[in-house]
């Protein structure tokens, strides 16, 4: 908890400081709705980090192939809905296609690779990424498209500022979903098996732990998180394939601002790295910038946490 605290402190801190050198001379309203702006992108991150902590700990597949779930999942109920299917049955077919791909790749494929290195497993994921980013590709044109939410034209005034339900309902939903996961893998009996399982897999066999079960609900969890990820990035930001694909990378920064173990740590991390890059859009030298700000908050953090350590090649002294 203090290392959270700890880590939150710091970062309003940074944001602040951040906010205060870009937006000088800018309306405070300005200011408050690109504040906005990145906590809602921020919070996909977060999820999407989240996503790839919880498979990590339970099977130790560090899943590339996320993002390309979730853009499956919100270009199927983008599908739907412009034939007509009314839009709740559409967003629930899209989470449960992304359901299907991430129970049948984990159960099919990376169930085989159980023994594998690490390495091995990423690189297959992202194999099954390109794989569904090329036929999402092939079926659909590069026309543009909108998915939209009915909660995107209401809003609520929050101090001036006049805030989408949507972007609200998604900061809600992150944190919510970070508090309910972190509650499950704490004091649950499936959470106490993940985290068995992650410790050491062979011995959590030989003690009786179903781990067939236990991956499978893992990556159950992974392929709803990254359903939902995918349909509120395709309404908040755009909906294009590689795009929504590649939205894996800031979530892999997120989550290695959690060592990829630290819920809370994940969820802080995203929603910085989302406010940053918004307040960066502020400053014309420094908006193109943007796109480098997850990895360069991922880099200092990792520098940070492994401050007074020599590494070798060998390993840590």
């Amino acid at each position: 908890m203090r290392e959270t605290l700890r880590a939150l402190g710091i970062c309003i801190l940074g944001v602040t400081v951040l906010g205060l050198w870009l937006g000088a001379g800018k309306p405070a309203s300005v200011l408050g709705l690109f504040i906005v702006s990145g906590l809602a992108v921020g919070s996909l991150y977060a999820l999407g980090g989240v996503g790839l902590v919880v498979l990590y700990r339970a099977t130790g597949v560090l899943n590339l192939a996320a993002g390309a779930t979730g853009m499956v999942a919100v270009f199927a109920a983008w599908q739907l809905q412009d034939r007509g299917v009314l839009a709740p049955l559409a967003w629930g077919a899209g989470l449960a296609v992304a359901l299907v791909l991430a129970l049948g790749y984990g159960r099919f494929i990376a169930a085989r690779m159980a023994w594998r290195e690490p390495v091995v497993k990423a690189v297959a994921s992202l194999g099954f990424a390109l794989m569904l980013l090329g036929l999402v590709s092939f079926l659909f044109s590069d026309d543009p498209r909108k998915f939209e939410l009915p909660t995107d034209k209401a809003a609520v005034m929050i101090l001036g500022l006049r805030v989408t339900v949507t972007r609200l309902l998604l900061i809600g939903a992150t944190v919510g979903l970070v508090i309910g996961i972190g509650l499950l893998l704490e004091r649950s009996r499936i959470g106490l098996q993940m985290r068995a399982l992650a410790n050491n897999r062979r011995i959590s066999s030989l003690i009786g732990v179903p781990i067939l079960r236990v991956e499978t609900m893992a990556w159950g969890l992974s392929g709803l998180l990254s359903g939902f990820t995918g349909l509120m990035f395709g309404d908040l930001v755009r909906l294009e394939p590689a795009v929504i694909t590649f939205l894996v990378i800031p979530c892999i920064a997120a989550a290695i601002c959690g060592r990829l173990a630290s819920l809370p740590l994940v969820l802080i991390g995203g929603m910085t790295m989302g406010v940053v890059e918004s307040l960066l859009t502020l400053s014309q030298p420094l908006k193109d910038l943007r796109p480098m700000a997850p990895y360069v908050i991922a880099a200092l953090v990792l520098l940070a946490m492994n401050r007074g350590r020599a590494l070798t090649f060998a390993g840590e002294e």
